[in-house]
């Protein structure tokens, strides 16, 4: 058993990876991930303390589901081309998608979150590779070649980093690329107020910084980005197969603005 020894924002990946693991040992699971519910197993954690109920395990599946179509959709467009899932935590989403020949594929995060990700997962097959840094210095981009259209993954990084760090990642990213798409969620500045009273954010001592208003305050980071989608997270599909309350928390939530916009999931392309 693997003892725990995150905190901040590296710890609310345990809160993640519980509710694909709860989600994955439902009979009516959304994402399948069977390598989370075996890896909470390899775990001494109380996984009974990070404030994840069965309701937000669907949504946390939900999430990750609509992710993982954008990602076999850039792959299927460009069946060479390069990954980036930054702050990949324990998400298994490099076995999931199963990436073709072509692909190289980097998981990006904490040294000691990757540390503890080569104790659970398989080292993954020729083209993947794991890097063990934070997001934000700038020297880690400079090892990974820029032949290639790049997809750029940050599923609930975002409001981790802070608006300085946040921006000129992104414009890092679109300079280092020839091309390519980025993909990830952000809360506006309301939803990160809002989250500092999200149970799992309270649990880990974690901070929330980078509220983002929009997708024109990203592509005002660099003149080459540009908006494919924002879907507001109570928009995407699967909400039927949430609880009932949920469902009535979708629906009041689309009829509000401030909340419709509170927490959305951006494409960007270069």
């Amino acid at each position: 058993m693997e003892k725990i020894r995150l905190t901040g924002a590296q710890a609310t990946m345990l809160a993640t990876l519980y509710g694909k693991a709860v989600d994955a040992g439902s009979p009516r699971s959304i994402l399948h991930d069977t390598m989370a519910l075996d890896a909470i197993g390899k775990i001494d954690h109380d996984f009974s303390k990070v404030g994840m109920k069965p309701g937000d395990a669907a949504t946390v599946a939900l999430r990750s589901l609509h992710f993982d179509g954008w990602t076999r959709e850039f792959l299927a467009a460009h069946p060479s081309c390069t990954v980036l899932h930054l702050g990949c935590g324990m998400d298994t989403r490099v076995f999931r998608i199963g990436p073709g020949s072509g692909v190289r594929w980097y998981d990006v995060d904490y040294p000691d979150v990757i540390d503890l990700r080569r104790k659970l997962y398989p080292a993954g097959r020729p083209g993947y590779e794991i890097v063990a840094t934070s997001v934000t210095p700038p020297g880690w981009l400079d090892r990974v070649p820029a032949d290639l259209p790049v997809l750029v993954v940050a599923e609930g990084l975002t409001m981790y980093l802070r608006e300085e760090e946040g921006r000129e990642l992104l414009r890092r990213i679109v300079e280092h690329f020839p091309g390519g798409q980025l993909v990830f969620d952000a809360f506006s500045r309301r939803g990160i107020r809002m989250q500092r009273m999200n149970k799992p954010v309270q649990v880990a001592g974690a901070r929330l910084h980078w509220g983002v208003d929009g997708a024109a305050e990203l592509t005002s980071v660099h003149p080459r980005l540009r908006c494919l989608d924002a879907v507001s997270a109570f928009d995407i599909g699967g909400y039927d197969q949430v609880g009932l309350r949920y469902r009535a928390l979708v629906g009041v939530a689309r009829m509000l603005p401030f909340m419709r916009r509170m927490a959305v999931m951006y494409r960007l392309a270069f």
